[in-house]
């Protein structure tokens, strides 16, 4: 069943919606940059200013029943979770540019915009992972504004459920071109894909199991290695142990009572490193050896990345282990290895060999950290279809254009050069352009970085002409102190390297 509403220049028809309370939408405690829900920066022709006025703002309702997913609930799309109303954008004088349509599908709530002078072309964003909670809600992509201005169309799903549910994402997000059809009256002529974090792996699947439907892609802060990602919290968490002499273990069925085993091996952890939940790291000369090893597991010897350890060891984790720094929340033995969506154990280390150096043979510490290092085998590998956390295999049909921050440790670096390489190994480089940004935050980006990067993508495929990137996988060029400047716009307090030149 599609519950369906529009509004902009037609009004504004209302759909009746169910009272029910508002669970816990299960927002991370990291959260992506905001959206830009602003006026865009274009003057009103006489068409725009001619529009009629927009309709009254719709009252919020509360979530409704999932007519798919049992327990799950469905927040009003008609408005954020924080009471903002979604209303078509306007012009300087209140008149609308855009018409917006909204509604619930198949147990997931979409929104809709396209603009009055709309170009033909439509970009479906896929949004970031939302925890574990409950309740699924729609929101608007970060380019909003940029998309109506420059005439594109848009289309969000919340996904019908939260998690690691990347299959769901996939489905409800190449649902969008269908429905835009069937609610606007109007096909496409082309469709562009973008997603952030989570979505950005969406958006890499998804042009992978539909080739044909797509122009290109836009994917940023993605998680654009699958399983490898969960392989870094394993790998962060086990050589932290080895370092501090800590025994750990890795249970495929934990008790219920193991979080609490899992916060006590911690506090043995932390002091020996000398780090403590919410402050800035002191480090031990294990903790400076820790610091390096994931240096060189999250993308290599780079600039910033002291102040990006510094950064994410002062950040506490997510509920319930928010009393943790970050990264010692998201080891996987929490869950099994599962992610709560796959299986069996998605992550693993038998085979890692850990380097604190670029030496080019191993030292005795790091034989020694080799040696002690707790090795764990996966039960579960990255899946073919659309199940358990589903597998990229770096065969872009179309040009992808992605973007991220250098010091991100919560979906690392390292990411885009596992795209890399795997497009490399299927003789698609020439389809894959990454720029790094210099920043320590996940998805920390700014429109004027967002909007090149969109603007040069559509450059892209609408002419042939690849854009720059940069060489992310040349060891050399990304421990340049430079490394970044390029495409980074502005400059983030909490990174600290040595300056841009110029």
């Amino acid at each position: 069943m599609i519950i369906s509403r529009k509004r902009g220049a037609l009004g504004f028809v209302a759909a009746l919606i169910l009272a029910v309370p508002l669970a816990d939408a299960g927002t991370p405690a990291v959260a992506a940059a905001p959206a830009d829900t602003g006026t865009p920066a274009v003057a009103a022709g006489p068409a725009d200013s001619a529009a009629p006025a927009v309709a009254a703002a719709p009252a919020c309702t509360a979530p409704t029943p999932s007519s798919t997913q049992p327990g799950y609930l469905v927040a009003d799309p008609d408005c954020d979770l924080n009471g903002a109303p979604f209303v078509p954008l306007t012009d300087s004088t209140g008149a609308p540019l855009s018409s917006v349509h909204t509604g619930i599908r198949a147990g997931a709530a979409y929104r809709i915009e396209v603009p009055l002078h709309w170009n033909g072309e439509l970009v479906v964003f896929a949004h970031g992972y939302r925890g574990t909670g409950r309740t699924v809600f729609v929101d608007n992509p970060t380019l909003r504004a940029y998309y109506v201005a420059r005439g594109f169309a848009w289309a969000a799903s919340s996904f019908a459920t939260n998690g690691y549910d990347v299959g769901q994402g996939v489905r409800d997000s190449y649902a969008m071109i269908g429905l835009f059809r069937q609610v606007t009256g109007r096909s496409a002529s082309g469709v562009l894909m973008s997603g952030e974090s989570m979505g950005g792996q969406v958006t890499a699947v998804t042009i992978e199991k539909h080739p044909s439907s797509f122009l290109g892609a836009m994917p940023y802060c993605g998680v654009l290695g699958d399983t490898r990602l969960f392989d870094f919290y394993l790998e962060a968490n086990v050589t932290a142990a080895a370092l501090a002499g800590v025994h750990i273990d890795f249970p495929l069925q934990p008790s219920a009572d193991y979080p609490n085993l899992w916060r006590t091996q911690v506090s043995r952890i932390l002091p020996a490193l000398g780090l403590r939940a919410g402050a800035p790291p002191n480090l031990t000369a294990a903790g400076r050896t820790w610091s390096a090893v994931l240096e060189r597991d999250t993308g290599g010897v780079r600039p910033g990345f002291d102040s990006s350890f510094a950064f994410w060891n002062a950040v506490r984790s997510t509920a319930p282990l928010d009393d943790l720094p970050f990264l010692f929340g998201l080891y996987p033995g929490l869950t099994g290895g599962t992610e709560n969506i796959a299986v069996g154990n998605v992550a693993g280390n038998r085979f890692t060999r850990y380097r604190s150096t670029d030496r080019r043979r191993p030292t005795a510490a790091e034989r020694r950290l080799n040696a002690q290092v707790l090795r764990v085998r996966r039960t579960a590998t990255a899946d073919p279809g659309l199940s358990g956390v589903p597998r990229v295999d770096g065969r872009p049909p179309v040009p992808v254009l992605s973007l991220h921050d250098i010091g991100d440790l919560f979906v690392p670096f390292s990411m885009e050069q596992a795209y890399a390489q795997r497009a490399a190994a299927n003789h698609r480089s020439r389809l894959f352009v990454s720029r790094a940004i210099r920043g320590v935050g996940h998805c920390d980006f700014t429109q004027p970085e967002l909007r090149t990067a969109f603007d040069d993508l559509v450059n892209w495929v609408r002419t042939g002409q690849r854009p720059g990137g940069d060489a992310i996988l040349d060891r050399r060029a990304v421990a340049d102190p430079a490394f970044g400047c390029r495409y980074t716009v502005g400059v983030r307090a909490a990174f600290v390297a040595p300056a841009c030149p110029g």
